[in-house]
């Protein structure tokens, strides 16, 4: 089917995507490691139930721990071994996790689930769910979940923007593996009970366009080159012309959102049985020798990827021996050897792409369901400048695609005063895209206050306050009710951030 043009949004920012780093590298398979960290908060909401114990044998594929609910995922083994410890450790963001550890044995022995051949849609549903599927575009909200809408909806929608700069996992995965992203995007479908089916890539990869035109019953746009396209709402917007209202889902208006890696494992889960415990991800930036999309185990340990890209870039740092200078008095001549030593080009390590991601602060992180990138970035490519004072130049509202002000929630948090930063700020619609913080002259952190702001009213139990955004004609829209702003909101603020 012919691509068409999507419609354009208002806002929004143009990047330079550094994505000719690693968008030509063909996806590897890396080699197994001798040992994994699995944690059992794979998913948005609650951590898995361990139903393993230490001193355990377990095959690659073996479940390890149950969701918890319905918000939660089931975990599995990425390789085959014996599980030699369940242990609280730091994950990237800082918080705390429950790992499991496995220390290979190099049987390779594999466990699946039995292949479904014609499935309806509840044995689709319930496959997805027994595979411990999420969202692959950066939220790692339950697939389960989002295939069960408690609305009927008409439309299904597979997000291929890959907007953030960098990353070109998506980008690899629809050129090598775009047969699977469309039987996986008709399993979907058809458990959702719907016939349409859009795929939404970025300009800036026609060659996936031209994959995806091969099929009759998958409906290409493309769209324009703009961050963040990749964002849920305006994703929906840009393929349907459907506005997705503060405070409420997709499902509402009848769409569905799911990203292309998600597809591919829906796809490898029904025809493979095979459970979500591998993922496509991209290892780049200037100051890796390697940049690479590899294919790697959940559990894998970052400073393992790193290696295998080749390490870091270092440079050569050229200064004076003053244990070996001479001088010439007679000619006024002073001479000296050369001390060289190596130094590390890089400024700043990234999990996730550079605007939505997770700066790290050691090579000790491990891998998840929803870890789209390793960027390691040289000073030139890091933000590391400290903030100066707010200049009330505006820059922030101007491309925050949500329109709502930034500036008001970074000064009123800054003061300690939450309530009034939430409300005049509008943070309960912010999608912590980072338009705001990368056109930001003053480098102000907003961001961290618009999250620090949310974290607050969220262990204080306190309701998003009612906000009135605005429409591309600057108009007032109608002020949603406290009680809508409430429901579901992580899975609007956070779903395909990665795009």
């Amino acid at each position: 089917m012919k691509a068409i043009k999507g419609k354009p949004f208002f806002s929004g920012i143009h990047l330079r995507d550094n994505k000719s780093l690693s968008c030509g590298q063909k996806a590897e398979t890396m080699p197994l490691p001798q040992e994994v960290y699995i944690s059992l908060s794979q998913s948005l909401g609650k951590p898995a139930v361990p139903k393993v114990e230490k001193g355990a044998k377990v095959r690659e594929g073996e479940l390890l721990a149950v969701a918890d609910g319905a918000i939660s995922s089931n975990v599995f083994a990425s390789i085959a071994g014996e599980v030699v410890d369940i242990k609280p450790l730091p994950c990237a963001n800082g918080e705390t996790e429950t790992y499991v550890v496995i220390k290979g044995d190099g049987s390779g022995e594999k466990v699946t689930l039995p292949p479904l051949s014609a499935p309806d849609a509840e044995a689709i549903k319930e496959r997805i769910k027994d595979c411990g599927i999420v969202g692959l575009g950066g939220a790692g909200f339950p697939a389960a979940v989002k295939v069960s809408p408690r609305t009927p909806v008409d439309t299904l929608i597979i997000n291929g923007a890959e907007c953030e700069p960098y990353l070109t996992c998506d980008h690899r995965l629809m050129l090598e593996n775009a047969e699977e992203i469309a039987r996986g995007a008709r399993y979907i479908a058809k458990a959702l009970g719907v016939s349409k089916i859009i795929i939404g890539i970025e300009a800036n990869k026609r060659d996936c366009i031209a994959e995806f035109e091969k099929f009759d019953d998958i409906q290409p746009v493309l769209l324009k080159k703009q961050y963040p396209m990749g964002s849920e709402k305006h994703l929906i917007y840009v393929t349907t012309g459907r506005k997705v209202g503060l405070g409420k889902l997709p499902a509402d208006h009848g769409v569905v959102v799911q990203n292309v890696a998600t597809a591919f494992a829906v796809c490898e889960a029904v025809e493979k049985g095979k459970p979500l415990y591998e993922r496509i991800l991209t290892v780049s930036g200037g100051a890796v020798k390697q940049p690479k999309n590899l294919w790697v185990r959940v559990g894998t340990c970052v400073k393992d990827i790193v290696d295998y890209c080749g390490g870091e870039v270092t440079e050569l740092i050229i200064k004076k021996d003053l244990q070996t200078v001479k001088t010439d008095a007679d000619n006024q001549t002073e001479t000296s050897k050369n001390r060289v030593t190596e130094k590390s080009a890089v400024k700043k390590v990234v999990q996730g792409g550079p605007m939505t991601g997770v700066a790290l602060a050691t090579y000790d992180v491990y891998v998840h369901k929803t870890t789209a990138g390793i960027l390691l970035l040289d000073k030139k490519e890091a933000a590391a400048e400290e903030p100066t004072p707010c200049l009330n130049c505006g820059m922030c509202a101007d491309v925050c695609p949500m329109h709502i002000m930034p500036m008001q929630t970074a000064f009123y948090s800054a003061a300690g005063d939450f309530e009034t930063a939430a409300k005049l700020g509008g943070t309960a619609a912010c999608i912590e895209c980072g338009a705001c913080e990368y056109v930001c002259p003053a480098k102000r952190p907003l961001i961290q206050a618009i999250r620090k702001t949310k974290a607050y009213l969220r262990g204080k139990g306190v309701p998003a306050p009612a906000v009135k955004p605005v429409d591309q004609k600057g108009r007032s829209a109608p002020t949603v009710p406290d009680k809508e702003l409430g429901e579901n909101q992580s899975e609007n603020e956070k779903e395909n951030k990665n795009g």
